[in-house]
């Protein structure tokens, strides 16, 4: 890998814009909460014995009561460590390599029809892409309507505030539309998964799940998390790495010319710059001590993933620039704090940029593919991260 150090030759620096993108104040009622930006007090938190889960509108789930086990992104403990022990084997690199001929083939179509029309939305490409490859590994592969990427996108899209103590109650109006579609999802496609898998286990979450007795809601919730989290996460971060690539000219080069290790890293680089959740949020349950500051047991701990993803402490030189192959701390990876850190670490990541670079090299590696529209960024209150809409994209001369 060619390394860039300071004064990285790339022009390419954050496109999201956050600053146009900032999120509204919560509403709700006001409570301690701690920001954490610099990047070691940041890791130290995500990696704490003594922090739970408190973002993803995870205490309003747990409040509830309705389930019998919290979902993966919510449990804490022996519990917790137990799950992702058990679900592990299906993001590892081995079992990664046995989606990529799936993956392919998707890439493959899904760029053949963008050469037939002639132009398209990359956001679009990115949701069919990154839908159909987790409802493969899920098990979401039996719905009993067509339209699963445009569900997950009204679910994901509705959005709502997910800060806790600061979280205002949804309206009714919100609540019930909440409530409809993860009524449709349930009936349309994971109550049939459900019912396929009783007849006959496949090598997929939803029969593992299965065979740990997991209840009907249960597994509900579990295709949420895993499911859909990751379909949305996956479709910004395909759309905002193929921004970047088509916004520089030699970065584009090096990324489709490279070896598959110097791509990997590439995306990486363009992750760390432009994490999709931005903020991540723990509960103190015990007395700590962040980054100097004394913060009590109970007080919400704010992780900015963003400001910790270019603390020059860590990154050096041209923190807010693209520039793979940098030199990091023994320890640090590419991606910095993108996936998360601790027994919280995305499962997925791994999968993620696999998927990402099968898709866009074959993108890429088209002669005449040109911006046609810029996108639109908002912010995602729920996921606390960008979205990125209208980027069209086409073939062939101007």
């Amino acid at each position: 890998m060619t390394t860039h150090p300071p004064g990285c030759p790339f022009h390419t620096s954050t496109l999201t814009r956050r600053e146009a993108a900032r999120p509204r104040q919560g509403t709700g009622r006001d409570e301690r909460v701690v920001a954490v930006q610099d990047h070691a007090a940041a890791r130290d938190v995500l990696r704490s014995d003594h922090a739970r889960q408190a973002g993803f509108m995870s205490e309003q789930v747990a409040g509830l009561g309705v389930v019998r086990r919290l979902p993966v992104l919510f449990a804490e403990g022996d519990e917790h460590h137990a799950m992702r022990r058990d679900t592990a084997r299906y993001f590892t690199p081995a079992q990664v390599a046995t989606y990529r001929p799936m993956i392919a083939r998707l890439a493959d179509d899904l760029v053949a029809g963008l050469a037939r029309r002639g132009e398209a939305n990359l956001d679009d490409l990115s949701l069919a892409l990154a839908v159909e490859v987790a409802s493969r590994v899920v098990g979401l592969t039996d719905s009993l309507a067509p339209g699963l990427a445009r569900r997950v996108e009204a679910f994901v899209g509705l959005g709502g505030d997910s800060e806790p103590g600061r979280a205002a109650a949804p309206s009714r109006r919100r609540a019930l539309a909440s409530q409809t579609r993860m009524l449709l999802f349930h009936l349309l496609d994971v109550r049939p998964a459900i019912r396929a898998r009783r007849r006959e286990r496949r090598d997929d979450l939803v029969s593992h799940l299965l065979d740990r007795d997991y209840g009907e809601l249960d597994i509900l919730m579990e295709c949420v998390t895993y499911g859909t989290a990751g379909m949305a996460t996956t479709r910004e971060f395909v759309t905002v790495a193929a921004w970047h690539l088509l916004h520089d000219a030699s970065l584009r080069a090096e990324y489709v010319h490279g070896t598959r290790e110097e791509r990997h890293a590439i995306l990486h680089e363009i992750l760390r710059l432009e994490p999709v959740v931005g903020k991540v949020y723990r509960r103190a349950t015990s007395d700590l001590v962040v980054d100097g500051r004394p913060v009590p047991r109970g007080a919400v701990l704010a992780v900015d993933v963003a400001a910790a993803n270019v603390d020059p402490d860590v990154v050096g030189e041209d923190a807010h620039r693209v520039c793979p192959g940098r030199s990091l701390p023994r320890g640090v990876q590419g991606q910095v704090l993108s996936f998360g850190d601790g027994h919280h670490r995305c499962p997925g990541a791994f999968l993620a940029i696999e998927e990402s670079d099968v898709f866009l090299r074959r993108l890429l590696i088209l002669r005449g593919l040109r911006i046609v529209r810029e996108p639109t960024v908002t912010y995602n209150e729920l996921i606390k991260g960008y979205e990125v809409r209208g980027f069209r994209v086409a073939l062939g001369p101007r």
